[in-house]
């Protein structure tokens, strides 16, 4: 066969990690005279590489996260006071692996989500299903769906190894429909070990005035905190920084 014929047979057999880089290593072999395994060796490593790659990439899409945050691009000293040791205990992801949960609640600003998205990102990374949800919008749209929608919906809020629910009650009170599902999402993830991510600005006290039930938001907070770590974040807002520090640029640069 010719190298474009091999190439063919390659994309055929969809090895197209081989086939990438098929006459690179040709030629590579043919400087170096390396031996035949150690080519081939190569070659499957391109394979595998570029198959890992667009399964971490498929997962990634799937997360519906926005970004890729990682808590090394996390100003910690902006707020010294916030949980360091607990937000990079989360980012092992060893609650996941337990089924356990983590509540992340604390002011606006302070940096809850961007904590929350890269424990997500980093295990989308390490093979987990992840799925980001800004909570109330999502919520708010399942009540809107048809019964189809809701059940899809439905069944990608409970079958993911990790959600996030960020933003929980940013609007303060949900209505009775988001409550109900809210209350089935903890119960289901709770029963089959999956775990939960919740940001909220919402001290869970008043979650009950939140919900318009204290019984319910009692059943919830039972599941939900159960197996869980409580991360209080407290501090000034980044994103009121950043705002004077781009009024504060522009102001020089103005005549």
């Amino acid at each position: 066969m010719t190298l474009h014929e091999i190439e063919r047979a390659l994309r055929e057999l969809r090895l197209s990690g081989i086939a990438a880089t098929l006459s690179t290593r040709v030629m590579q072999a043919q400087s170096t005279q390396e031996p035949f395994l150690d080519t081939f060796a190569a070659m499957l490593q391109d394979e595998l590489d570029r198959r890992r790659s667009r399964l971490t990439e498929r997962r990634f899409k799937q997360s519906r996260l926005d970004e890729r945050p990682t808590l090394n691009d996390f100003d910690w000293r902006f707020n010294p006071k916030l949980p360091r040791q607990a937000c990079f205990e989360l980012h092992t992801l060893k609650f996941v692996s337990e089924g356990g949960n983590a509540l992340i609640i604390g002011k606006p600003g302070t940096g809850k989500s961007h904590v929350a998205k890269a424990v997500a990102y980093q295990a989308t990374l390490q093979g987990f299903d992840v799925r980001y949800v800004e909570a109330d919008t999502e919520f708010a749209r399942h009540a809107l769906s048809s019964t189809a929608e809701q059940a899809a919906l439905l069944r990608s809020f409970i079958e993911p190894d990790l959600i996030v629910l960020d933003d929980l009650f940013l609007a303060r009170r949900i209505s009775e429909a988001s409550a109900e599902l809210l209350q089935t999402v903890v119960h289901q993830r709770y029963k089959q070990r999956r775990s939960i991510v919740v940001t909220s600005n919402r001290v869970v006290q008043d979650w009950g005035k939140y919900l318009g039930d204290a019984t319910m938001a009692t059943t919830i907070l039972d599941r939900l905190m159960h197996r869980a770590a409580m991360l209080e974040f407290e501090g000034k807002s980044y994103r009121l920084k950043e705002a004077a520090s781009r009024i504060a640029l522009n102001t020089a640069d103005s005549p």
